[in-house]
């Protein structure tokens, strides 16, 4: 086996996790603060009042798996009907993010404001500050 690669080393270049680029996917998708939050689907809504409960009937217990399982399993046992509130305000909390991200939508094609841009000039002015020595 000259010259040949052993296995080791084949398998080692196998095993070896490709990062992506600094230019890649993960540095373009720049989160934007304002941008509403989606809203709950029917089964979190649920878990917010399952966890409530949850803990009062389980003090001692601190595993979030726990509450997760166990939640997911009475959300299976649940019927339609019994499924029906947490459907309506999930749908409720999907109208008012519906509108509210119209309303960010039609700020980003606005653009920024005047005042923002105005401000920003202002500053620019005070940075230089080459007029005030003039004057002293």
């Amino acid at each position: 086996m000259k010259g040949g690669k052993s296995k080791t080393e084949t398998r080692s270049s196998k095993l070896s996790v490709n990062k992506p680029a600094k230019g890649g996917k993960a540095a373009a998708a720049a989160k934007d603060p304002n941008k509403p939050k989606r809203p709950a689907s029917a089964f979190f809504v649920f878990m917010e009042d399952f966890r409530q409960t949850y803990k009062k009937e389980h003090p001692n217990n601190k595993s979030v798996a726990a509450v997760g399982k166990a939640g997911g399993e009475k959300w299976k046992s649940l019927t339609d009907t019994e499924k029906a509130p947490y459907a309506e305000k999930a749908e409720k909390r999907k109208v008012e993010y519906e509108k509210s991200m119209k309303a960010y939508n039609k700020k980003l094609e606005e653009g920024p404001k005047e005042d923002e841009e105005s401000g920003s000039e202002v500053n620019d002015e005070d940075d230089d500050g080459s007029d005030e020595e003039e004057d002293d």
